[in-house]
């Protein structure tokens, strides 16, 4: 796995140097034979104006850290975009009307901050394809580059571990909310990038403590 990023960022060297992204691929990747509790992990969310990334806008993107096994709530962050086009009916699901994001950042500078914080770390979302699929068409605009950072996907992980139980998958067992019930989490309200984070984050907290029952467990079945 991280033998592959480093060859893929050589690829892309000549194109980012001397920028945010150059700087943050310089901060070393982690083992994936460390113990998850060892890891320093960013968990992501962001909302879009649609599921389609080539005709879709980031609007706003939420993260919070994890370290050492715990979220550190200060490093909390969330950062509205502004948008080339009205949001049109998707504002009925993230609540985010054209006024809102009037004086919202532009995309390149909340990407350069989300390049800083990510330096060094794992990122974690859930139904990370769509997610990072925004991310690099915001990376590929700005540095002609993919982001090329280590991955895990707390919905994969769920839909694996479901398979190896012979569980059948029910409509919207893989959402969210679900994932949370089955492991005893609260309800919590979503479509807010930085809450969906968050929940997010407490979901990898409860999915790994569950696997690896007080054991050492190490990122690479995370990954």
């Amino acid at each position: 796995m991280m033998w592959r990023l480093r060859l893929r960022r050589l690829a892309y060297g000549r194109r980012v140097a001397g920028t945010a992204l150059q700087r943050c691929w310089q901060a070393p990747l982690p083992s994936t034979s460390s113990d998850w509790r060892e890891v320093s992990f960013l968990v992501v969310d962001g909302e879009m104006t649609s599921l389609d990334v080539h005709s879709g806008e980031l609007l706003s993107v939420g993260w919070v850290e994890v370290v050492q096994g715990a979220i550190e709530l200060r490093t909390a962050e969330h950062h509205l975009i502004r948008n080339e086009a009205s949001v049109g009916q998707s504002a009925t699901i993230h609540h985010l009307r054209d006024y809102d994001l009037l004086e919202a950042d532009t995309r390149e500078r909340v990407l350069n901050r989300f390049l800083e914080v990510a330096a060094g770390k794992v990122l974690v979302f859930h139904n990370a394809a769509l997610d990072v699929a925004f991310l690099n068409k915001i990376s590929r605009r700005e540095f002609s580059a993919p982001i090329l950072m280590p991955v895990v996907d707390t919905l994969l992980q769920e839909e694996a571990l479901l398979r190896r139980r012979d569980t059948a998958l029910q409509p919207g067992a893989l959402r969210l909310q679900s994932c949370r019930e089955r492991y005893g989490l609260p309800h919590f309200h979503g479509h807010n990038a930085l809450l969906d984070a968050l929940a997010t984050a407490e979901l990898l907290l409860a999915m790994a403590a569950h696997r690896s029952a007080g054991k050492t467990f190490p990122l690479g079945q995370l990954l």
